[in-house]
Order: structure tokens, then C-alpha cells, then sequence
């Protein structure tokens, strides 16, 4: 089983910057694939960004040049640098790693999330 600890959301002003971080512990296997969702209340899970194994990272176009997703494999951990921040990117993040014995047999596990709020 896989469990994803997430860090680094809180309170900032429009303009402001946060980093957050996830790592990735426990029967990881192979991770494939890792990435950034968001939602609020009243509308669906967004995704934010992905980074497949061997690819290029892939951005929502509401984020695009201003989040950077970033990996360090060794620690099996996912990073998503948010600058430029505007109030409509504040959401409940969560971090997604989709890992599994083969890429036949792929699973997606879930963080706790954490809440990221932009506001004056």
C-alpha cells in the first residue's frame, strides 16, 4: 500500500508563491506517473498538473506558466511550485501517484490533501 504525505499549503496573497511537496512511501513498486489535483467545494476534482515517468510535465491551461511540477525519484517525491498565485487557485490540493507492479496493472492512491487559500 501506498501512503502520500502532503506538505507546504497555507494562507497567501494574490501574487504570492507556495511549493508543495509529496512524498510517496510504503509497497511503491514502480511509480509511473505523479501529479497535483485540486477542488472546491460544489465542483469536481481539477487536475492541476501530471508528470509521467520518461514524459514531459502536462498543465491545466488555468495554471499554465505559473505552476511548475517538478519530481525527485529518489525520494519518490513530487513537488508543485505555485507562483503568481490568484485567488481562484485557492482549493484543497492533493497529490496523486499512480504506481504498481507493471504498467498493466497500474493504481492510483491519493493524499490527505491540503488546503491552499489566496486572499487579501
Amino acid at each position: 500500500q501506498v501512503q502520500l504525505v502532503e506538505s507546504g499549503g497555507g494562507l497567501v496573497q494574490p501574487g504570492g508563491s507556495l511549493r508543495l511537496s509529496c512524498a510517496a512511501s510504503g509497497s511503491i513498486f514502480t511509480i509511473y506517473a505523479m501529479g497535483w489535483y485540486r477542488q472546491t467545494p460544489g465542483k469536481q476534482r481539477e487536475r492541476v498538473a501530471t508528470l509521467i515517468s520518461g514524459g514531459s510535465p502536462n498543465y491545466a491551461e488555468s495554471v499554465k506558466g505559473r505552476f511548475t511540477i517538478s519530481r525527485d525519484n529518489a525520494k519518490n517525491t513530487v513537488f508543485l511550485q505555485m507562483n503568481s498565485l490568484k485567488p481562484e487557485d485557492t482549493a484543497v490540493y492533493y497529490c496523486n501517484s499512480r504506481s504498481g507492479p507493471t504498467r498493466w496493472a497500474l493504481t492510483d492512491y491519493w493524499g490527505q490533501g491540503t488546503q491552499v487559500t489566496v486572499s487579501s
